[in-house]
């Protein structure tokens, strides 16, 4: 599900119907961040603290889970996340190689994003899919068993 960013002004509401949507409950944060960097494209600073009153928690504990997950990001980040498991089967089979090629196309160092807001290239811990390193992932897809000259093929289907 795609979603436009929300405007910071429509975000009181949009986050109170997200955490109803996960049942007013802590025990659902991961998930209620995961919907809110949906709706926004990360979690500005004002989510986090409207997510911390809704749910009566402290500020502290939203921010360290926002900041703890790989796929959660306090920063803004482009249209598309590109995610390069940094995990050790991944590093063996060549993940170097696939990071060589996504900076040198993209022409941005990991954790950069491209001028135009349309990338972001960010190392992340285990995708769960050793079995066919090494892998990207781009938003919601998962790429396996890549080779350098795998990578301009894909990112033709984002550009």
């Amino acid at each position: 599900m795609d979603v436009m960013p929300a405007s910071l002004d429509s975000s009181e509401s949009t986050i109170k119907e997200v955490i109803v949507r996960h049942g007013e409950s802590e025990h659902e944060l991961v998930a209620i961040l995961h919907d809110v960097q949906r709706v926004f494209g990360y979690l500005p600073e004002n989510a986090l603290i409207q997510v911390a009153r809704n749910l009566d928690v402290p500020l502290s504990k939203v921010y360290g889970v926002a900041t703890f997950y790989t796929l959660l990001s306090v920063e803004p980040m482009g249209e598309h996340v590109i995610r390069v498991c940094e995990n050790a089967p991944c590093h063996l089979l060549g993940a170097d190689s696939l990071i060589d090629v996504l900076q040198r196309e993209l022409g941005i160092p990991m954790g950069g994003t491209t001028s135009c807001g349309k990338f972001t290239l960010k190392h992340t811990s285990c995708l769960g899919v050793c079995g066919v390193a090494p892998t990207i992932m781009i938003d919601d897809e998962v790429y396996g068993n890549l080779t350098p000259d795998d990578i301009p093929v894909i990112l033709d289907k984002y550009r």
